[in-house]
This record gives C-alpha cells, structure tokens and sequence, in this order.
C-alpha cells in the first residue's frame, strides 16, 4: 500500500485591514460651521450694499457678530477648539468685520468724499487686519499675561469697530439725514475707529465677569429690556448701545490703571519681605531644604 501524497502546503488566508478614515465628531465641526457661517453673513452684507440695500447689509453683519461671537464659547463648552478653528475664525473676521463694513460704509456714503473717503475705508481695513494679527499673536504669549488683565482687549475687538462705525448708517435708518452723515464726519468717525482697533487701550472683556447673587435678577432683567428695545426699536437702540460702549473705554482705563497699581503694591511688598521661609507651626517639623 502506497502512502498518500503530501498536500501541497497553502497559506493560510488573511483579511485585509480595513482602513477606516478618522472624521470629525459634530462637537468639533458646529464651531467652524457657525464661523463659516458668519463668514459667508460678511459677504452677503457686501451684496445688499451693492443692491442698496442698507438695512439689510447692516443686518448681515450684526448677524455675522452673534455668530462670531457664539463660535468661540461654544468651542470652549463643547472642547472643540482647534488651531484650524482659530486661523479661520481671523480668516472670517477679516472679512466680515474688516473688508465688509468699509464697502458698505463706502458705498453709502464715503465714495462722495473722493480720496479722503477711500483712504478713510481703507485705513480702517488695514487696521482691522493689523488688530486680528495681533490678537492671534497675543494668543500664544497668553500665559505671560497678568492675572488682572485676563479681563480685558488691548484695543477695541474688530467686530465691535463694525459695528461702531456702521452706526452713522443706523442713524439714517432712523431720522432724516443730518450733519451725521456728512462725508467728512464719517471719515473722521471711520479714522477714529480705526485707530482704537490699533490702539493700546484696555477694553473690557466680559468674557469671565461673575455676577453677584444679589444682581442675576436685576440683570436677566435687563437683558430682556434690552431685548424688547432691540425688537422694538432697533437701530436707536444699537446707536445707544454703541455710545455705552465706548463710553466705557473711560472706565476700562480707570479700572485697569487701578488694578495694574494694586498689582504693583502687592509686588513691591513681596520684593521688600525678606528672603526666608516663615517658621512651620510647633507641631510639624520644618521643611527639609530643596537641593539647588
């Protein structure tokens, strides 16, 4: 009897590895989908301006403020942030609160100035680009930064200067032209604007205000005050939230010029203390000494 044949060796089979392609969870696309969002409101605004439409481009961008404004607290809640996000949101502020506003204003009002009107627009462009690249360079010297000045800008946000220098528009919407919507004055409004974005003025934040317990009331009222008024009346009411705006600019300073003095005092005693540990309590040992 013959033995059998040896079976011809096979090797054994092997599924291949399924690439899976890692996406993104929707916690950290909604912040860049509301800042494209806000992006694309920008360039709806120069649209409208174009057809004339002021009101409507006005809207777009308070518009593109709330989104703008709503992108970066919800990245924090939902741990969305992202240093793509960062770049895109700058990307879509220039954009909605620089190059948008500017041609509105210019098409509204500035192109009868002739030169001045145009290098007016374009001063503050320029100064909103500058304040957005300085911002996002002050982002990665954060650390560095004093514990009092957490709470506040250096110049004025870009979109708050949209907002600001829109507002003789805002006026027209409201009352018959007047001297403020002379050519001349909204240059020389325009400027201004464009140099508190530039400037090294402390602003207010807002962003890590506590309200007391004894004034969330009064507050929650107010916020719906203010709400009625924006629905009810709305362009007076943004000039006037414009006005307690840079109002405030004056008490910022006083308020961060009083902080970076207290700040200073407490430094200097703390220089002026002597340089040894204070005795530990009668019932712990002292501290060994840390090696150098």
């Amino acid at each position: 009897m013959t033995a059998p044949e040896p079976r011809p060796y096979r090797r054994p089979f092997r599924r291949r590895p399924v690439v899976r392609i890692r996406g993104l969870t929707i916690n950290r696309l909604l912040p860049n989908i509301l800042t494209t969002l806000a992006l694309c409101a920008g360039l709806t605004a120069i649209r409208y301006a174009i057809q004339g439409r002021w009101e409507q481009a006005v809207t777009a961008i308070l518009v593109a403020a709330v989104l703008d404004g709503l992108d970066g607290r919800v990245a924090r809640l939902l741990r969305g942030s992202s240093k793509f996000g960062a770049e895109l949101d700058s990307l879509a502020d220039i954009v909605s609160f620089g190059v948008s506003p500017a041609i509105i204003l210019y098409l509204w009002m500035m192109q009868g100035a002739g030169s001045f009107g145009w290098l007016a627009v374009m001063a503050y462009a320029v100064c909103a680009a500058l304040r957005l690249a300085r911002f996002n360079t002050a982002l990665d010297d954060a650390d560095s930064l004093p514990p009092f000045a957490y709470n506040y800008f250096t110049g004025v946000p870009v979109p708050a200067g949209a907002i600001l220098i829109l507002m003789p528009l805002m006026i027209s919407f409201e009352f018959a032209p007047g001297f403020w919507a002379a050519p001349v004055l909204v240059g020389v409004w325009t400027v201004f604007v464009a140099l508190l974005l530039v400037s090294r003025i402390p602003t207010f934040s807002m962003k890590v205000v506590r309200i007391p317990q004894e004034y969330i009331v009064p507050v929650l009222v107010g916020v719906g005050l203010v709400a009625t008024l924006l629905v009810t009346a709305t362009w007076p009411t943004l000039v006037a939230l414009g006005l307690i705006y840079v109002g405030s600019i004056l008490f910022s300073i006083r308020r961060y010029a009083h902080l970076k003095r207290q700040a200073a005092l407490m430094m200097g005693v703390e220089d002026d203390a002597p340089d040894v540990d204070p005795e530990p309590p009668a019932d712990q040992p002292p501290s060994a000494p840390s090696p150098v």
